[in-house]
C-alpha cells in the first residue's frame, strides 16, 4: 500500500470557489479509481489560495488480475462466426473451451487480464481530471489563449505535483509535466520547494509558511482574532462565513487589531459592519456591553517585521475613507427625514417600476398599506393598532430611495428603521419597516410582533397575488424568477409563528381587491390558495409532518386557517400512529371504496340516513349505535377545535368498525338491507370526514 499526492498549483483561486473545487477533486479522483478497480484508503482534498491538493492513503500497487468468461457461438457454427469471436477475444481456436448446454455444444473464452499498475492508472487519471475540471468561471492564458481550444483553468495553472510514494507519476496536462516541485509562501518562502513524499507534504509547506489545511487556517483565524480583540477588552462579533472567506484568502493568516474614529459610530452599526465585512473582510468588535466598538480585526497573509503596524495603519486609512462615505450618505438621509419625515422619500417610489404589469413600487405600497390595515382589522383591533399597520406599510419601502440604501442595498429595511426612530415614529412601526422582508430564507428570523406580521404578510401576499392573478407569471419546475415559492413559505411561517387565525381565502380575496381598485383585471385566486397550501406541505415535510395528512385535512372543505389546519394534522398524525388509528384508517378506506363503487353505479351519493324500521344484524346495530352516539360529539369537538378529543372519539369506533366488516356482508341480496348498510357506511365516512378525508391518506 502506498500514498499518493496530487497538487494543482495556480494563481489565486477565489475563496468562494475553493471548498467546492476541493470536493470536486476528491469526487473525480475516487470515481476514477473506482472505475479502474484500484483499491485505496482515505482521500483528503483541500485548497489554499494558490493550490488544490489531494492526498490518498493506502493505494494498492496494482489492480487485481482477473479472468473474464465470454460466451461465443455454437461449436458447429459457420467458420465466419467463430473467426469473428476469436478476433474479439484475441485467442486461438484451441484456447476456447467447448461446453455442453441445452442449446448444444457452445464455445467459451476465458480471457485473463493482468493487474494494471497504480502508476499507470494515475498517469492516465490526472490529465483527465485536469482537463475535465469544471469551474464556475475559467480563463485562458499565455500564447495559446488566442484560441478557444486553449487550456482553461480558474486562474493560470502553474504546476502539477504527482507523487506515488517517493516517485513522480509521469504525466502532463495543459502543457505542464508533473513533478515534485512546488512553491511556498509568496513572500516568506518564494524559492522552489521539492516535496519528498505525500507524508511530508503538509509539514514541508508549513516550514515554507503555508498551512495547507483550510480548517486549520480557519481555526487559527478565529482563535487569534479573538485573542487580539480580548487584549483590548473587546470581543469578536461571530461571523463563521467571514472566517471561511479569510481562510480562503490567506496561506499564513495573521490577525491584526485596528481602530477607527468613534465618531463613525453615529452611523447604524449594520452599515459599519457591512462596510467592514463586504469591502474589507474585517471582523467587527463589540465592547463589554455588546455595543459595536470602534475597532476591527483584519487578517494579513504574512508576518511583518514591524509586528504589522504598517499593515494596520494602511487598513485604518482605507476603512476611514469608506466610513466617511457611509457617514456622508447617512447624514444626508438624516437631514432629509428631519426636514420632511420618511414621507419625503415616498414620491420617488413612483419612479421605480415594481413590474411592468403590476405598476410601480408606489402602487405596491398603496396596496399593501390598505391590505395590512384590512388584515389587522379582520382579526380584531386588540391584536394590533390598524393605523400603525397602515403607517408602517406606507413607510416600509421608503428607504429604497435613500442614499444609504443606494450605496448599501443590503441594509434596506434596517436603514428605514433607524431613520424612522430618528424622527420619533412608534417603535412598532419602525420594527415593522425593518422586519417586513422577513423571513428571507431557511433559518431566518420570523417576526411575531403584530404590526410586523401584518406588514410582512401584506407585502408577500400582494406579491404572490400580483404574479399569479394579474401578471400570470407562475413558477414552473426549477424556474422561479420572482421567488414566489420563498414568499409563500414566508407567509406560512409568519402565520404559524404568530398564531394568527387568518383565512387564506379571505386574505387572498382582500389582496385581489387591492389590484382591482387600481384597475387591474384579476383572476385565479383559488390557484393562489392551492399554491400556498402546496408550499406549506414542503415546509412541514421538513418538520416531519406527512404531506398526505395536510391534503386530507384541507380536502374536508378547504380548511385554510393554517393554525387550525396544522392542529388537526397533528391530532390526526398522533392517532394514526396508534393501533386503533391505523385499523380505523383501514376500515374507513374500505368503507369509502365500497361507497365509491356503489355511488358510481347508482349515480347517487349516500347521505347516511338509515331506515330504522328495518331489522339490523347485531354488529350492524352496534356500529349504528356507536355512530349515533359519537358523531354529534365528534362534530362538537371539531367545532370547539378540540381535535385531539375528536380523533380520540373517532378512533374509539375501531372495535365496532372491525366487528362490522368481520361479520356483516354489505352487499346483501335484499336491496333494502344493502342500501341501509351502505347508508351506515356513509355515516362512518361522514364521521371520519368531519376530521379529515381519509381517502387521501396513504397506507
Amino acid at each position: 500500500m502506498t500514498d499518493f499526492l496530487l497538487e494543482l498549483a495556480s494563481e489565486e483561486i477565489p475563496a468562494r470557489m475553493q471548498a467546492a473545487a476541493a470536493a470536486q477533486l476528491a469526487t473525480r479522483f475516487t470515481d476514477g479509481l473506482k472505475a479502474a478497480g484500484l483499491v485505496h484508503g482515505r482521500v483528503i482534498a483541500d485548497a489554499t489560495p494558490r493550490r488544490l491538493w489531494l492526498v490518498a492513503t493506502g493505494l494498492a500497487a496494482a489492480t487485481e488480475a482477473s479472468v473474464e468468461e465470454r460466451k461465443g457461438p455454437r461449436a458447429d457454427a459457420p467458420p465466419q462466426a467463430i473467426d469473428g469471436f476469436l478476433r474479439s477475444t484475441g485467442l486461438t481456436r484451441d484456447q476456447l473451451e467447448e461446453r455442453e448446454t441445452p442449446k448444444g455444444v457452445v464455445l467459451f473464452a476465458n480471457i485473463a487480464s493482468k493487474g494494471q499498475p497504480a502508476a499507470a492508472i494515475l498517469a492516465a487519471l490526472v490529465p483527465q481530471i485536469v482537463t475535465d475540471f469544471a469551474w464556475p468561471k475559467s480563463m485562458r492564458w499565455g500564447a495559446a489563449s488566442a484560441s478557444t481550444a486553449a487550456p482553461r483553468w480558474v486562474r493560470p495553472l502553474t504546476g502539477i505535483v504527482a507523487l506515488l510514494g517517493d516517485d513522480v507519476v509521469p504525466c502532463s496536462a495543459h502543457g505542464l509535466s508533473a513533478g515534485r516541485m512546488t512553491r511556498g509562501h509568496r513572500i516568506h518562502a518564494p524559492q522552489p520547494l521539492e516535496i519528498e513524499s505525500p507524508a511530508h507534504y503538509a509539514e514541508q509547506l508549513r516550514v515554507a509558511k503555508v498551512i495547507v489545511s483550510s480548517s486549520e487556517r480557519r481555526a487559527l483565524i478565529a482563535d487569534r482574532a479573538a485573542a487580539a480583540a480580548s487584549s483590548r477588552g473587546l470581543t469578536i462579533i461571530p461571523d463563521a462565513a467571514l472566517e471561511a472567506e479569510n481562510a480562503g484568502l490567506t496561506e499564513w493568516p495573521v490577525p491584526l487589531l485596528g481602530h477607527f474614529d468613534p465618531a463613525f459610530l453615529a452611523v447604524p452599526r449594520e452599515v459599519i459592519q457591512l462596510t467592514m465585512r463586504t469591502n474589507q473582510k474585517y471582523f467587527a468588535c463589540a465592547d463589554a456591553d455588546g455595543a459595536l466598538a470602534p475597532a476591527f480585526v483584519c487578517v494579513a497573509n504574512l508576518e511583518a517585521s514591524d509586528g504589522g503596524n504598517a499593515i494596520i495603519k494602511g487598513n485604518e486609512r482605507v476603512l476611514s475613507a469608506r466610513l466617511s462615505d457611509a457617514k456622508f450618505f447617512w447624514d444626508q438621509d438624516l437631514a432629509l427625514v428631519k426636514a420632511g419625515g420618511l414621507d419625503a422619500f415616498l414620491p420617488k417610489l413612483a419612479d421605480i417600476v415594481f413590474h411592468e404589469k403590476l405598476g410601480t413600487v408606489a402602487d405596491k405600497v398603496e396596496r399593501i398599506a390598505v391590505l395590512a390595515r384590512s388584515l389587522t382589522e379582520s382579526l380584531g383591533p386588540s391584536l394590533a393598532d390598524p393605523a400603525q399597520s397602515e403607517r408602517a406599510a406606507r413607510l416600509c419601502k421608503a428607504d429604497l430611495v435613500s442614499a444609504t440604501v443606494s450605496e448599501f442595498p443590503e441594509v434596506q429595511g434596517l436603514a428605514g428603521r433607524y431613520l424612522a426612530l430618528s424622527i420619533g415614529e412608534k417603535g412598532a412601526v419602525a420594527d415593522a419597516i425593518r422586519d417586513h422582508y422577513k423571513p428571507v430564507g431557511q433559518g431566518d428570523d420570523v417576526p411575531t410582533a403584530a404590526v410586523s406580521v401584518a406588514v410582512a404578510l401584506a407585502d408577500k401576499i400582494d406579491t404572490i397575488v400580483g404574479f399569479f392573478c394579474v401578471a400570470n407569471e407562475l413558477p414552473s419546475g426549477s424556474r422561479d424568477p420572482f421567488a414566489l415559492r420563498r414568499s409563500a413559505i414566508g407567509v406560512s411561517s409568519l402565520i404559524i409563528a404568530s398564531g394568527w387565525r387568518l383565512s387564506l381565502t379571505d386574505a387572498v380575496a382582500r389582496a385581489c381587491a387591492g389590484y382591482t381598485a387600481q384597475g387591474h383585471s384579476v383572476s385565479g385566486a383559488d390557484a393562489v390558495v392551492t399554491f400556498l397550501v402546496e408550499r406549506l406541505k414542503v415546509q412541514q415535510r421538513e418538520a416531519g409532518v406527512r404531506h398526505d395528512l395536510i391534503d386530507a385535512v384541507f380536502a374536508t372543505g378547504g380548511e385554510n386557517d393554517l393554525v387550525r389546519l396544522l392542529a388537526r394534522v397533528d391530532a390526526l398524525q398522533a392517532v394514526l400512529a396508534t393501533d386503533d388509528g391505523a385499523n380505523l384508517l383501514a376500515g374507513v378506506k374500505r368503507a369509502s371504496n365500497i361507497l365509491r363503487i356503489e355511488e358510481a353505479k347508482d349515480k347517487k351519493r349516500f347521505d347516511g340516513i338509515l331506515n330504522l324500521d328495518l331489522a339490523m344484524d347485531p354488529f350492524e346495530q352496534a356500529l349504528a349505535s356507536a355512530l349515533s352516539a359519537e358523531l354529534p360529539l365528534i362534530r362538537e369537538a371539531v367545532a370547539q377545535e378540540d381535535f385531539v378529543g375528536a380523533m380520540a372519539r373517532l378512533a374509539g369506533l375501531r372495535a365496532a368498525v372491525d366487528a362490522f366488516f368481520d361479520n356483516v356482508i354489505v352487499n346483501a341480496d335484499d336491496k333494502a338491507i344493502r342500501i341501509n348498510r351502505l347508508e351506515l357506511l356513509s355515516s362512518l365516512r361522514s364521521a371520519a370526514n368531519s376530521v379529515a378525508d381519509f381517502s387521501r391518506i396513504e397506507g
